[in-house]
C-alpha cells in the first residue's frame, strides 16, 4: 500500500493538522508515513528519515499497518532533547490507539507526545 492511500482525505488532514500541531510545540520537522515498508520496517524508516529535507531536525513516523510496524527515528538535533525511553514511551502509546482501531488518534496523540517532549 503506497503511503497514504488507504486513507481518507479527512484522515489525512487529521494527520497534517497533528502535524502541523507538533512541528510548533517543539520546533521541529515532523513527517509521518503510513504504507508498507519495504523490507525491513527499521531499516526502511532509517531510508526515508535520511531522505528528509533536515533530516538532523526531523522526527519520522513509520506506520505500516499490514506488518503492524511502528517505527520514530529522529535526528541528531532532535536526540538531543527527545532520547529513546520517551520515543518508546509514545510508540507503547500508539501501539494501544493502534491495537484499538485508531489509526489518526494513535498519530495524532503520538505525535503530540513526542513533540512535547522535544520541546523541552
Amino acid at each position: 500500500m503506497p503511503a497514504g492511500e488507504a486513507l481518507h482525505s479527512r484522515e489525512r488532514a487529521g494527520i497534517d493538522a497533528a502535524i502541523r500541531s507538533a512541528e510548533t510545540i517543539s520546533r521541529f520537522e515532523f513527517s509521518v508515513y503510513v504504507g508498507a515498508s519495504e523490507g525491513d520496517p527499521r531499516a526502511f524508516a532509517e531510508l526515508l528519515h535520511a531522505t528528509l529535507v533536515v533530516p538532523e531536525r526531523s522526527v519520522l513516523v513509520l506506520v505500516d499497518p499490514d506488518a503492524r510496524a511502528l517505527e520514530v527515528v529522529t535526528g541528531e538535533v532532535v536526540r538531543r532533547s527527545l532520547d529513546d525511553d520517551h520515543a518508546r514511551l509514545a510508540v507503547v502509546s500508539m501501539q494501544a490507539d493502534l491495537a484499538a482501531g485508531d489509526l489518526v488518534g494513535a498519530i495524532s496523540r503520538g505525535l503530540a507526545q513526542l513533540a512535547h517532549q522535544a520541546r523541552r
